[in-house]
């Protein structure tokens, strides 16, 4: 059972910076993708970016030019890195991953991300 640990979440003020960490127990070399998804309070869970096992990598429309998400297989880490964050931006960022099997969904706990207006 492979485990996600989410890092890098906190307070930020609008139009700052943060990265977010996800850090797999497993070898990430093993998942079809992975990716982030925040909550925002009051609002179902929805996906933010995504990576395949290749390389190519999917936005959320609301976050295009300014989150970037990478995969560093050697350390086996996800990252989002988020610039000129929102206010809209607060939420509960969570990592995913897919794989091997179709059915094999991890999540993490998950980060708080808060930006102050």
């Amino acid at each position: 059972q492979a485990q996600l640990v989410e890092s890098g979440g906190g307070l930020v003020q609008s139009g700052g910076s943060l990265r977010l960490s996800c850090a797999a127990s497993d070898n990430i070399w093993r998942f079809n993708d992975m990716g982030w998804y925040r909550q925002a309070p009051g609002k179902e869970r929805a996906l933010v970016a995504s990576i395949t096992s290749r390389g190519y990598s999917n936005y959320e429309d609301s976050v295009k030019g300014r989150f970037t998400i990478s995969m560093d297989k050697a350390k086996g880490t996800v990252y989002l890195q988020m610039n000129s964050l929102k206010p809209d931006d607060t939420a509960v960022y969570y990592c995913n991953a897919h794989g091997p099997a179709v059915e094999a969904v991890y999540w993490g706990r998950g980060t708080l991300v808060t930006v102050s207006s």
